[in-house]
């Protein structure tokens, strides 16, 4: 038996805090030296922590989601007992004793040369669950084997959807190289063209265009959000058939009422904006027809029906546009729901929202109403199949049978996946919702 080891961040350069986006052992594997053990995440680059021992990972001490710095602990490993031990080339002593527990670093890893893909744990709004077009046999799943690649071919077959244990290695002891990978995407394809797999659709590239030949230019890059988000909402945008339904709230009569209202929140430090109120009738118009709170399974045979009402708000950050997730929302009150939402747009604002706060949402929520517009076409966020956007209200003449009365009334655009909502459930649930707007006391019925 050999000795137990703590493994360290070994010195990762400049960084003091980097995110750690995938974890590529778990408790009980067997691992080699210089086995990559998870993947790091600068803005600046990816990077992978090789082994600086050969055998039994013991307990993992981090997960996906935690920064760490050089020096930090982030498993133990129950190192084997022979002379073979290599850390970056030389041997090592064996173990003495297997109750002796000695802290080793592991060996710095080279940073690739640009940021790769995030992982399915740290995506935005609903990324871990979102549906993605199907692809060939042999480019997702596979064995459980751990691939011997570097961290730019692991990011070169992410970026493809390739599982690197499908992968048979070229190079020196097997390592897979990035021809290895550009083959085995090749030979699938061929194998497909008989009509039994179909390669993923895709649109075309839009052309090249030299833009300094018409004045001067700047190119800034996308920031990690956007390029996070654009990607999320452009497989949305492709893989949902979308249809959006237009209505209007007449919210004289609740906008009265949260004005009263404000004094006593101000009181509990709580700042009461109509988003909490709109949530608490999504909730109920969620309840009252199911069918919006379900997700379509991944082989689109199924719906799975949520028995909780989990709430995506978008919010608007210096960086871009994210979706917190507030929980339980039909289980709240409106103070409550308001304070949370102060909290948790406060840390979107701040760049400090954890993977988990933005994850779970069944239907979203997007307000424009506090810069303006009319109406606009929310894109669904999947795996969600509805999203709910408001416009600013604006006073209107409505007529009451006898004569037009000045109401306030609030634009609302519902889109939603027709694959799972036909057009008269859209129009249904806009109206529901808009009586629970317009009379918020029938919350109580």
């Amino acid at each position: 038996m050999g000795k137990t080891t703590d493994v360290l961040i070994p010195d990762i350069g400049d960084f003091e805090s980097v995110e750690i986006i995938e974890i590529l052992v778990s408790e009980g594997d067997q691992v080699t030296v210089e086995e990559s053990l998870l993947t790091l995440e600068s803005d600046k680059a990816t990077m992978e922590i090789p082994s600086p021992y050969a055998g039994e990972v013991k307990s993992l001490l981090v997960k996906v989601g935690d920064r760490v710095g050089e020096g930090d602990k982030i498993l133990t490993i129950e190192a084997v007992t022979s002379g073979e031990n290599k850390v970056s080339g030389k041997n090592t002593a064996p173990p003495p004793a297997a109750e002796e527990v000695e802290t080793v670093q592991a060996p710095a890893p080279a940073p690739s040369d640009a940021p790769s893909p995030v992982s399915e744990q740290t995506r935005l709004p609903g990324e871990k669950e979102a549906r993605v077009p199907p692809v060939p046999e042999g480019l997702v799943g596979g064995n459980e084997a751990k691939p011997h690649a570097s961290p730019s071919v692991r990011r070169f077959a992410r970026e493809l959807g390739v599982d690197l244990s499908l992968v048979k290695g070229s190079g020196q002891k097997n390592r897979i190289l990035k021809e290895d990978v550009q083959d085995f995407v090749k030979r699938t394809l061929r194998q497909g063209e008989g009509g039994a797999t179909r390669a993923p659709f895709e649109m075309p590239m839009g052309p090249e265009v030299d833009y300094s030949r018409f004045g001067d230019v700047e190119t800034a890059p996308l920031n990690r959000i956007k390029k996070i988000s654009g990607a999320h909402l452009h497989r949305c945008w492709l893989t949902v058939p979308h249809v959006t339904q237009f209505d209007e709230a007449d919210i004289t009569d609740l906008e009265a009422f949260r004005k009263a209202q404000k004094e006593s929140a101000s009181k509990q430090e709580i700042r009461l904006t109509l988003m909490p109120f709109l949530m608490k009738a999504a909730a109920a118009a969620l309840q009252q027809m199911p069918i919006f709170n379900a997700a379509l399974s991944a082989d689109g045979e199924s719906l799975i029906y949520r028995k909780y009402v989990h709430i995506g708000v978008a919010v608007d950050t210096p960086n871009g546009l994210v979706v917190p997730v507030l929980r339980d929302v039909d289980k709240k009150g409106v103070f409550e729901l308001a304070s949370e939402l102060m909290e948790i747009s406060e840390k979107a604002r701040a760049g400090k929202l954890a993977p988990a706060e933005m994850r779970g949402g069944c239907f979203s929520i997007s307000s424009l109403g506090g810069i303006g517009g009319t109406a606009f076409t929310p894109i669904v966020n999947a795996p969600e199949v509805a999203i709910l956007g408001v416009s600013r209200s604006s006073m209107q003449p409505v007529w009451d049978g006898t004569a037009f009365q000045p109401r306030l009334m609030l634009p609302l655009s519902l889109s939603y996946d027709h694959r799972v909502i036909d057009g008269a459930d859209g129009v249904r649930f806009t109206s529901h919702l808009s009586s629970l707007l317009a009379d918020i006391r029938c919350l109580l019925l």
